[in-house]
C-alpha cells in the first residue's frame, strides 16, 4: 500500500521557500504601508468562542466556520473564517475610544469550503478597518488604501466594482416582502435570473412601481449605472434614494483622489448582504472573473460587544495577491547571492560575518563535510583569507 501521509486536505497547502520569501516580503511592505497611514496592528486569536465569531451581522459566516468543543469549558469554539468580528470586539470592548480608530491585521483564517480566486481554504487574510467615522471620506480612504495594497502587490490594471446594500434593502421594505421571500429574491438577483425574479414579484403580488424597480436592478450595472438609476428608481422611498446619494458621493470623492481608476457600479451585486450595512465594493483585474479583494461598511458589527460604532474596511488574501501579481519579482530587493563562510571561530571572521548580515547579506557557514558546492547553496561570494586577511571574493576566484 502506498504511504500517502504526505498528502494534504483539499484546499490546504504548504508554502515552500521561494513563495514563503515572497509572502514575507509583501507582508512586511503592506504592514509598513498601513502603519504609515496610521493603522495600528492587532492580532486576534486563531480560535474563539463560536458566538463571538458569529455575532450580530456576522452570522452569514456560519457555514464557513469549523466548529469544535472546548475540552475545558464544554462550550463551542470556532476557527475564525474572518477576522472582522474579532477586530470589532477589540475596538468596542478593549479599546473603547471615542475617536476614529484605524486598525489593521494579518493572519491565517480557515474555511470549510474553498472561497475566492486562489482556491484555498486557508487564506492569509490581510485587511484594514476604520471605526468611529460614518461618512464618504472614510469609505474613500479605505478604497484608496485597497488600491495602494494592490499596487504594492504588483497587481496591474485593477478596477473597482461599487454597490450599496441599502438600495435592495430599501426596495424590499417598500415592497413589504417577508424575510423568506426577501431571501428568495436575493438569491435570484445574485444569479441575475430575470425570469425568476419576475415570477417571484408576480407570485408575491408586489405593486407595479416597486416590482419594476426590483427587476431593474438586474440591468443597473456598468460605468453609467448610477445615472440610469436616477430615472429607473425615481419612485423609490427615501431610504433607497439616500443609499444612491451616498454611493454617488463616494464615487465623486474617489474620482478626485484616483481619477484614472476604472470604477464600475452594480446595484444587484450584494456581497455580504446580511453582513454589510452600506457601501460594498470589490476589486477585480481584467480577464479574471473573481474578486481579488472585498470590503464595505458594517456599522452594526460591534453592537453585541457594547458599542455599534460606524465601521468600514476591506480584506484580501495575501497568497492570492502573490499568485496574481504580474511583477512578483518586483517585490524582492535586487537579488544578491549568498555568501559562504568557512567553519572557523576566528573572531575577525565573525565580525565580518555579522557586518555582512547587518548590511542585509545572507551568510551561510560551510559545515564540515557538507555536500555540494557553494553555487548549490546560491552562494556567489565566499569569505576567504587572502594574504592573511579575511576578504569577500567571488566564488569562482576562491
Amino acid at each position: 500500500m502506498n504511504d500517502e501521509r504526505w498528502l494534504l486536505p483539499t484546499g490546504i497547502e504548504e508554502v515552500l521557500p521561494d513563495r514563503a520569501a515572497e509572502l514575507e516580503r509583501l507582508r512586511r511592505r503592506l504592514l509598513d504601508l498601513y502603519q504609515s497611514w496610521g493603522y495600528e496592528l492587532v492580532i486576534p486569536p486563531f480560535i474563539d468562542y463560536l458566538e463571538s465569531l458569529l455575532t450580530g451581522t456576522g452570522t452569514d459566516l456560519d457555514l464557513q466556520t469549523f466548529k469544535l468543543t472546548d475540552q475545558l469549558s464544554g462550550r463551542l469554539l470556532g476557527v475564525r473564517a474572518d477576522m472582522t468580528p474579532q477586530v470589532a470586539r477589540i475596538d468596542a470592548h478593549h479599546l473603547r475610544r471615542d475617536t476614529a480608530t484605524r486598525l489593521c491585521y494579518l493572519g491565517t483564517v480557515l474555511h470549510t469550503r474553498t472561497d475566492g480566486f486562489a482556491g484555498t481554504r486557508s487564506p492569509l487574510q490581510i485587511g484594514a478597518e476604520i471605526y468611529g467615522h460614518d461618512g464618504p471620506a472614510s469609505d474613500v480612504e479605505v478604497l484608496r488604501l485597497l488600491v495602494r495594497t494592490l499596487e504594492t502587490a504588483g497587481i496591474e490594471s485593477p478596477y473597482l466594482d461599487l454597490g450599496h446594500v441599502g438600495v435592495y434593502r430599501g426596495l424590499i421594505q417598500q415592497a413589504g416582502l417577508s424575510r423568506a421571500d426577501e431571501l428568495r429574491l436575493f438569491d435570484a438577483l445574485q444569479r441575475k435570473a430575470s425570469a425568476e425574479i419576475e415570477a417571484i414579484i408576480t407570485e408575491t403580488e408586489v405593486a407595479a412601481p416597486v416590482g419594476s424597480m426590483l427587476l431593474a436592478l438586474v440591468e443597473l450595472n456598468g460605468e453609467d449605472a448610477l445615472s440610469r438609476a436616477s430615472s429607473m428608481l425615481r419612485a423609490a422611498d427615501p431610504p433607497v434614494l439616500a443609499a444612491l446619494d451616498r454611493l454617488r458621493r463616494v464615487a465623486d470623492e474617489l474620482r478626485h483622489w484616483l481619477p484614472e481608476l476604472p470604477v464600475h457600479f452594480d446595484l444587484a451585486e450584494l456581497r455580504g448582504y446580511t453582513y454589510k450595512t452600506g457601501v460594498v465594493f470589490a476589486a477585480f483585474v481584467p480577464g479574471w472573473g473573481l474578486e481579488i479583494a472585498r470590503g464595505g461598511r458594517y456599522d452594526d458589527i460591534g453592537r453585541v460587544f457594547g458599542r455599534a460604532r460606524p465601521a468600514v474596511g476591506f480584506s484580501a488574501d495575501l497568497k492570492g495577491l502573490i499568485a496574481l501579481s504580474a511583477q512578483a519579482a518586483s517585490l524582492a530587493e535586487t537579488e544578491v547571492g549568498s555568501v559562504m563562510a568557512p567553519w572557523d571561530a576566528d573572531p575577525e571572521l565573525q565580525r565580518i560575518v555579522e557586518r555582512l548580515r547587518a548590511e542585509g547579506r545572507e551568510v551561510r557557514y560551510e559545515l564540515p563535510d557538507q555536500c555540494g558546492t557553494p553555487r548549490d547553496y546560491n552562494c556567489c561570494d565566499r569569505l576567504a583569507k587572502v594574504d592573511g586577511v579575511w576578504q569577500l571574493v567571488p566564488d569562482d576566484a576562491a
